[in-house]
């Protein structure tokens, strides 16, 4: 079998693979029902928690937003972490102390791995509130955020409940590519969650149980990865307890944040996130991620055969890159249209060739060596 012959059969292959999995991830979407909110008061002690390192421009509008939820007074606890800031973060929250926000300060002399892990979980361990809502110092949202969120956790019983992060008020072409790759990402969350098989979330609007997270252990065992205070920690629960995790489907419980604004801090952001990919433990995650792995390194081998002009692969790249286009379209759609941003679908074609080398390299780089995490270098 000539080398020409293999690279087709591969890409062949992968990208079989690829639309099953397109089609699996579109079925659990679908599977999941949007949720409409509850008239119901609300009877459940929730504490937020944020963890914070120089966000003086971003921390004030963050608390801002939290302070005027629809949600009771007595049943919402604030905490803030600041995780050793240089700037006026700390002097910032200090002044909501007068509205119940309180502040904690890590002072650790030992070099760590992961701050933001243990900001979190000396936030549970002074918490008060029976469910923990992490959130982080760059995001907002609409008035009934928290009370959407809190009620389809009363309502379906959940042990933990992640809801969407939808980027906006972007400045550029590139944060919009951005917004439309993002989309794709919490799809794909929510729909392993849909298909019963939690693979991914977001920590910056996730909700969990203070006693489960205790029972799981903590973050004992993940505490010296960088990331995965949210994805590994979904993982530990989904071990026992899956059928009890569940997606709310609703633009009032969303959080909105920013895109990256250069392609460096895009690029340290997804390392980091790439980087705890190595404790999966769930095969059934281990095995979706080399597959996406796997077909998008076969598409860049297909388009350099392309561009090179070897005839015996022109119209097999051609209909792989119609075929992956068309299955990222049936994917994304429905989750733009959930979250109004229907206008971005123009740009799935590029962000289709351009998401095949972003893929490969971060799986690749994300665990190796050590990269730039504000201020700070981790792996």
């Amino acid at each position: 079998m000539s080398v020409i012959t293999g690279l087709s059969l591969f890409l062949i292959a992968t990208l079989a693979v690829y639309i099953v999995l397109m089609l699996y991830m579109r079925r659990g979407w679908s599977l999941i029902k949007p949720y409409r909110g509850s008239s119901d008061p609300i009877s459940t002690k929730v504490s937020i928690l944020i963890a914070a390192r120089n966000e003086q421009n971003n921390i004030g509008r963050t608390i801002e937003a939290i302070l005027k939820q629809e949600f009771p007074k007595k049943l919402l606890e604030i905490i803030v972490v600041d995780d050793h800031s240089t700037d006026n973060t700390a002097s910032i929250v200090q002044s909501y102390a007068d509205q119940g926000v309180r502040l904690l300060q890590l002072n650790e002399g030992d070099k760590l791995n992961s701050y933001k892990k243990l900001a979190i979980k000396r936030a549970i361990d002074i918490a008060t509130g029976a469910v923990i809502v992490t959130t982080d110092a760059d995001c907002r949202m609409g008035t009934k955020w928290l009370k959407t969120v809190i009620s389809c956790f009363e309502r379906t019983q959940a042990y933990m409940v992640s809801s969407p992060v939808i980027y906006s008020e972007e400045k550029s072409y590139f944060e919009r590519l951005q917004t439309l790759e993002f989309l794709y990402l919490i799809g794909l969350g929510a729909a392993g969650i849909g298909n019963g098989s939690p693979t991914t979330c977001n920590g910056a609007n996730l909700a969990y149980r203070r006693d489960v997270f205790y029972e799981m252990g903590g973050f004992t065992g993940i505490d010296n990865l960088a990331s995965g205070d949210d994805e590994l920690l979904l993982h530990k629960v989904a071990e026992q307890y899956a059928d009890r995790i569940f997606f709310c489907k609703s633009l009032d419980a969303a959080i909105y944040t920013d895109a990256k604004t250069t392609l460096g801090s895009f690029i340290n952001q997804r390392r980091r996130w790439a980087s705890k990919s190595t404790k999966y433990k769930d095969k059934r995650v281990v095995v979706l991620g080399v597959s996406f792995w796997a077909f998008n390194l076969a598409m860049i081998v297909g388009l350099t055969q392309f561009l090179i002009n070897l005839p015996e692969i022109h119209t097999l790249f051609l209909v792989a890159l119609g075929m992956k286009i068309v299955a990222e379209l049936a994917f994304i759609y429905p989750i733009a249209g959930f979250a109004g941003r229907k206008e971005l679908m123009y740009q799935v074609p590029i962000l289709t060739l351009v998401h095949a080398f972003y893929l490969v390299y971060i799986g690749l780089a994300g665990n190796m060596g050590k990269y730039d995490w504000k201020g700070r270098k981790v792996n």
